[in-house]
């Protein structure tokens, strides 16, 4: 676990870096309307769970499915964590 938590870390230094210009990303990953709502699918988790782990509103999840808002900043990271590794991003979140 400690392993994980390690790379996940690394991997939030290495955002912040890249969103301050002091590094470029090695690829893209795009968080659009329909990638948010098969992120929270796969988790198997309502709109008001997954709200619940990544500790937003109900509301602002449903805007970021419906297509009204796009996420940002820690949120962004963590689908992008949820995504990549769900099984160990949610039991660390649960912890």
């Amino acid at each position: 676990m400690s392993k994980f938590f390690d790379e996940l870390l690394e991997s939030v230094q290495q955002m912040d870096e890249i969103h301050r210009g002091e590094r470029q990303p090695s690829r893209e990953f795009t968080i659009d309307a329909m990638r948010v709502k098969e992120i929270r699918k796969a988790t198997g988790l309502s709109q008001a769970g997954f709200a619940a782990v990544l500790d937003v509103q109900v509301g602002t999840l449903r805007n970021w499915e419906q297509g009204r808002r796009e996420p940002t900043g820690p949120a962004r990271a963590l689908l992008r964590a949820i995504h990549n590794d769900p099984e160990h991003v949610l039991q660390a979140l649960a912890e």
